[in-house]
């Protein structure tokens, strides 16, 4: 074999090596990808079950006091609307965990039904007997574990957010991300009062 030959062939060995070495790479990077984003999404999937279950509680809550708080029907449906609004953004967001609007949005809602339930809560200060109400009760004990269940679940959610966004950002994976749908960041779940969020609604009904 010539030596021209022997060049070439040489040539193509190592373009064929080349090739499947960043082929490789690309798929390594991809698989990541696709990993990090199902973690985040699982996480959300967390997070929907525990405001699921705080929508379903919240029902309960509104008849329970209905029947002591016989002159407060605008706070017992504001309560209502706010729940009814956090669950259109819940079914938006579980379609798309991630997307920025769709994130914006339920955290929007989720502030705005905590400060219902805080209202009415204050309320039921000025109602002994609801306090004393055993369903009442029970329905605080629910809905504060789940109040805590929810922020423990938006916390794995926002750290597995955070690492997929830093990770689809680093290099190479930032140059190539675009291609295969991972084109932007995915977006946190915040709350404009974390704080409350977190703690609320702990109401003493003792």
């Amino acid at each position: 074999m010539t030596s021209p030959m022997l060049i070439l062939v040489a040539a193509i060995v190592v373009a064929v090596v080349i090739s499947i070495v960043l082929l490789l790479v690309i798929i390594g990077i991809y698989n990541k990808l696709v990993a990090l984003k199902n973690r985040f999404q699982n996480a959300f999937a967390q997070i929907e079950v525990q405001l699921k279950r705080r929508y379903d509680l919240i029902p309960n809550l509104v008849e329970t006091a209905k029947g002591y708080m016989t002159h407060e029907r605008e706070t017992l449906e504001a309560v209502i609307a706010a729940r009814s609004q956090a669950v259109s953004g819940l079914n938006a967001a579980s379609k798309n965990p991630g997307d920025p609007a769709a994130m914006q949005a339920l955290g929007g809602a989720e502030t705005a039904l905590t400060g219902a339930l805080s209202r009415l809560m204050a309320v039921v200060e000025a109602y002994p007997d609801l306090k004393a109400n055993q369903n009442m009760l029970s329905l605080q004990e629910e809905i504060t574990s789940t109040e805590n269940k929810v922020a423990f679940s938006r916390q794995a959610y926002n750290d597995s957010v955070m690492t997929y966004n830093t990770y689809r950002q680093s290099f190479p994976p930032v140059v190539i991300a675009g291609f295969f749908g991972h084109g932007t960041n995915a977006a946190l779940l915040e709350f404009a009062d974390s704080e409350k969020i977190q703690e609320a609604p702990k109401v003493s009904f003792n």
